[in-house]
């Protein structure tokens, strides 16, 4: 029979009977093997149930595999949204992890979505049993109050987008003969196009890293890529000329020197032949980016990559429900994520008004 507790002036129910002593790593183990079970029935599609294994899997490093689940409590859990929240992110490998002013390295969309892993975790140990009372109730670590989310912006301005653009484009027009490197490990071709991909058309790194080579098509003369999103939905891009032409130089000269036979459809290879997988992305990025002038390199994710797509297409007044479309989202609320601002564009929105006309500069009193 549960017994009512009365400690500190809060209320408790303690449940000593049927509450399981399990360890931190006991508890992550089963639970991850529920959530990857939930892939079979279409509760969960496999790359998320990863992510939510991933970040349990990182709780109990952080936690403490061995302690009790049971005997954690919100301060501890407290720290462990705090120590992940300062963990290096491998994803940033150029960047070297670090943020001016010594903020915290995560994102803030990756804080977040951890805590939201975290706190899933324990509302299915409370119902499983292995904790008397949830820790995530007695959490006083809140998203607004963990500082350093945004201390470097994510869009890159257009300088900077010009610069990564055009090294990008700059390894493709080199060509697949590289003086020094063996034939059969040349990506340049693939790693111009990887970023002309990502930074035209705003991809999910899943998303680009999932393209074979029959998604692209020809329609009325225009390049298209259908792309698989999330929630099984897909959508056709039209790509603009110059990805077009990385995209045919890579498809006639770059890809058959990665091919193996292994990943027939893959469109791009690692030098091993097999599918080039989500976490090369950002080594890519950072090979152009080395190749960009200092004065317009600036370390940025395939994320940022995306949120600069979507910058830059809402600046220069593309149509809302067209950004929507390119970047797959159901809602056009969901833009408001991905969108920067940018320094003078309400000046330059007011020099090109749809109702005036050119207007050189503002009127002075």
């Amino acid at each position: 029979m549960a017994v009512l507790s009365v400690a500190g002036g809060s209320v408790r129910r303690v449940r000593p009977s049927d509450v399981q002593r399990l360890t931190v790593a006991e508890c992550v183990d089963r639970y991850a093997g529920m959530v990857r079970a939930k892939t079979s029935t279409g509760a969960l599609s496999p790359k998320t149930a990863e992510v939510y294994v991933r970040d349990v899997v990182t709780f109990a490093a952080l936690a403490g595999a061995d302690r009790v689940l049971d005997d954690l409590t919100g301060e501890d859990v407290d720290e462990v949204l705090l120590g992940f929240a300062h963990k290096p992110d491998g994803r940033r490998r150029g960047a070297g992890g670090a943020v001016p002013g010594g903020g915290a390295v995560q994102s803030g969309a990756s804080q977040a979505r951890f805590r939201r892993s975290v706190s899933a975790f324990f509302k299915y140990a409370v119902v499983a049993g292995w904790v008397q009372l949830n820790p995530m109730q007695a959490v006083t670590v809140r998203p607004r109050e963990r500082g350093g989310l945004r201390a470097q912006r994510r869009a890159l301005t257009v300088e900077q987008a010009e610069g990564l653009l055009g090294a990008a484009r700059g390894l493709a027009e080199a060509g697949p003969v590289v003086p020094g490197k063996r034939a059969d490990q040349r990506t340049e071709l693939r790693d111009g196009l990887v970023v002309l991909l990502l930074a035209a058309v705003g991809p999910r790194v899943s998303e680009l890293t999932a393209a074979n080579v029959e998604d692209f098509f020809v329609n009325g003369g225009t390049r298209y890529w259908r792309i698989f999103g999330k929630g099984g939905r897909t959508r056709d891009v039209p790509l603009p000329g110059p990805v077009v032409d990385v995209l045919d130089a890579y498809l006639a000269e770059g890809r058959g020197l990665l091919d193996r036979g292994r990943e027939p459809k893959a469109l791009l290879l690692s030098w091993r032949g097999r599918r080039l997988a989500r976490g090369d992305v950002q080594a890519v990025i950072d090979r152009v980016l080395a190749r960009v002038e200092p004065v317009r390199r600036r370390s940025v994710t395939p994320h940022g990559l995306r949120h600069t797509t979507a910058t830059h297409l809402l600046a220069a007044a593309t149509d809302m429900d067209a950004v929507r479309r390119v970047l797959g989202h159901a809602d056009l609320s969901t833009l408001g994520r991905y969108r920067d601002e940018l320094p003078g564009e309400l000046e330059a929105a007011m020099r090109v008004h749809p109702l005036l006309g050119r207007v050189d500069g503002p009127r002075r009193g």
